[in-house]
């Protein structure tokens, strides 16, 4: 999930190559070495907790080598990283022999040092600009052909978790395009990487450390206990994986087996995708029946802006405690039962735009720390919802 690293509402000029070498990775072909039908896949989970949300790989093999992202050293030959996997196979209950020889195979990849890193310049946020690269014609159609395809499912979903199809549809279609753009990075190079040599420039360096290192041990119990090869396993430069780009605690806590095959499979099982995202948000409270967000009017002057915005994303608000700080609300939105947050999305150099976010507009940012990103998943379903009315009406007309 992407909730690891936010996606970015601009990219600033010295940072586009880095931008297009992790897009060529994205996009490299699969390798005929692995079937695809033979992805990597978990045991059942023992159900606790992720992170947007994020995300492994599918056992994409493209040569990432040949895009720029060249392995260096590797970790066999790395005293601190060798101590780490003795101490892990006895916290994990791995064998010794194992976790050595896999660690050993892991091998650090520059290039994720630097795609963790804060853009040296940070650009203007432009929801306007963020919006257009998920809401647009392609995803949209490809939005509406998954939902066909897949109806019965997202239908049983929805009954089973209480979360609606356009909500599970607005999310695979944002994170990988319903699987297109699963990532190509070796998830334990990518992970080894970033928890052996995250880049002590990072704000947070050793708080982002250490949770990659939590990752590698959820990864390395996973790859473990399926007997799959951990080597095979591709995804995202943060470790996120398959459809949903489920960070491996996720895997562990959230995913499920939804089409009853006894095994998970997040890379080619859309059935475990679509419950495995289900089952995140009614692990973090969604509810159901109740809107993500309501239209907001501001009045210059009359608004107590920074009373609103101080609790960020986080609903705090009674609709009376709200409306009594200058925001206007008007038909349902008045007889909202819970707490309420302003959500700002800022547009560059014009205007923000502001919604009511509830309860459920938060437990989408839970998959990942992003309003803008919750709100291009909200958007994304509501245009593939529309696309698929007026096709109904159109089809009906002929």
């Amino acid at each position: 999930m992407s909730a690891v690293f936010p996606l970015r509402v601009g990219t600033p000029r010295r940072w586009a190559h880095l931008f297009c070498l992790l897009i060529g990775l994205s996009f490299a072909p699969w390798s005929s070495a692995t079937p695809p039908t033979q992805a990597p896949h978990a045991s059942k989970p023992v159900k606790a907790k992720h992170g947007a949300a994020s995300k492994g790989g599918k056992t994409r093999h493209g040569k990432a080598s040949k895009h720029g992202a060249a392995a260096t050293d590797s970790y066999a030959h790395r005293s601190e990283a060798m101590q780490w996997a003795d101490e892990a196979a006895t916290r994990l209950d791995l064998p010794a022999g194992w976790l050595r020889q896999t660690i050993g195979q892991a091998r650090r990849i520059p290039l994720i040092e630097q795609l963790v890193l804060p853009a040296p310049t940070p650009t203007a946020k432009n929801w306007a600009a963020y919006r257009s690269r998920f809401i647009e014609p392609r995803r949209i159609e490809a939005g509406a052909a998954f939902w066909q395809r897949h109806q019965a499912t997202l239908t049983r979903a929805e009954q089973t978790y209480g979360v609606p199809a356009s909500i599970i549809v607005g999310i695979i279609g944002v994170e990988t395009l319903y699987g297109q753009h699963m990532g190509n990075f070796r998830i334990l190079d990518a992970l080894a990487t970033l928890a052996f040599d995250f880049p002590p420039a990072h704000p947070r360096a050793r708080e982002r450390q250490a949770f990659f290192r939590g990752e590698l041990d959820h990864f390395l119990r996973m790859a473990q206990r399926s007997g799959n090869d951990p080597q095979s396993y591709r995804g995202s430069y943060a470790g996120a994986m398959g459809m949903p780009q489920f960070m491996p605690s996720s895997w562990s806590h959230f995913a499920v087996d939804f089409d009853g095959d006894g095994r998970i499979d997040l890379f080619n099982s859309t059935a475990d995708a679509i419950g495995s995202v289900a089952n995140y948000f009614k692990a973090f409270q969604w509810k159901p029946g109740l809107p993500t967000h309501y239209p907001v009017q501001l009045s210059p002057g009359q608004t107590d802006m920074d009373a609103l915005l101080a609790p960020d994303i986080l609903p705090t608000f009674s609709v009376e405690s709200f409306t009594a700080k200058g925001a206007q609300l008007e038909g349902p939105a008045l007889q909202h039962p819970g707490p309420l947050a302003l959500i700002e999305l800022r547009n560059g150099e014009d205007p923000p735009s502001y919604v009511a976010g509830t309860e459920n507009f938060y437990a989408i940012t839970r998959y990942n720390w992003s309003s803008y990103y919750a709100m291009a998943v909200i958007e994304l379903g509501q245009a593939i919802t529309a696309h698929r009315a007026l096709s109904l009406v159109q089809s009906n007309a002929r």
